[in-house]
């Protein structure tokens, strides 16, 4: 793996336990070590139990705003470029660090109001590039595909071409199963 994501967001866990014990541990593994950390909770509590125990810069996903979720391009372009001001303007923190999920939706849905959610993706991960100086795009590869689950030959050839046209207009980060991923 480019980048490790840890993950202890299940309820039967000591999710704050849970993390710092297993960064402490993987901390003394050289091959695991090297490797990028993806803290990711949906719990602050954890995030912060993560950030103080992991070794370097890590990846924090994410700082959800699922009250106010983008589903549209207008909202995907309204979210990014109010938090962008916020953490850049206010906060002092460094543009370059800045990772934006502008949400992968399904489609072929069936469903008239899905009918844009590659597009929209797709337009708003260029706005952000074109906007938001320094700001890296990433995002979810499989959820386009979420219509098509059980039939993986579809959904291998639909991650590969959804992936090289975000790349087109401006992904630089993406999350994949590179088993699900043919060549484009």
């Amino acid at each position: 793996a480019q980048i490790i994501d840890i993950n202890m967001d299940e309820g039967l866990l000591d999710g704050v336990y849970a993390m710092t014990t297993f960064l402490n541990l993987i901390a003394s593994e050289p091959d695991i070590s090297r490797v990028p950390l993806m803290i990711d909770s949906s719990k602050w509590e954890i995030i912060e139990a993560g950030l103080k125990v992991a070794q370097g810069k890590s990846i924090v996903n994410s700082i959800s705003l699922k009250e106010g979720e983008a589903d549209n391009y207008e909202r995907r372009i309204e979210i990014c470029k109010r938090s962008y001001d916020i953490l850049v303007d206010v906060v002092g923190f460094p543009a370059e660090d800045i990772i934006f999920d502008p949400n992968i939706f399904p489609v072929a849905t069936g469903m008239d109001e899905h009918k844009l959610n590659a597009l929209d993706f797709f337009r708003a991960t260029k706005w952000i590039r074109e906007n938001l100086p320094h700001a890296n795009v990433s995002g979810g590869v499989s959820n386009v595909s979420f219509s098509f689950r059980g039939n993986d030959t579809v959904r291998e050839a639909m991650h590969s071409v959804f992936l090289y046209h975000a790349i087109q207009n401006g992904m630089t980060m993406g999350i994949v199963n590179p088993e699900m991923l043919s060549i484009y």
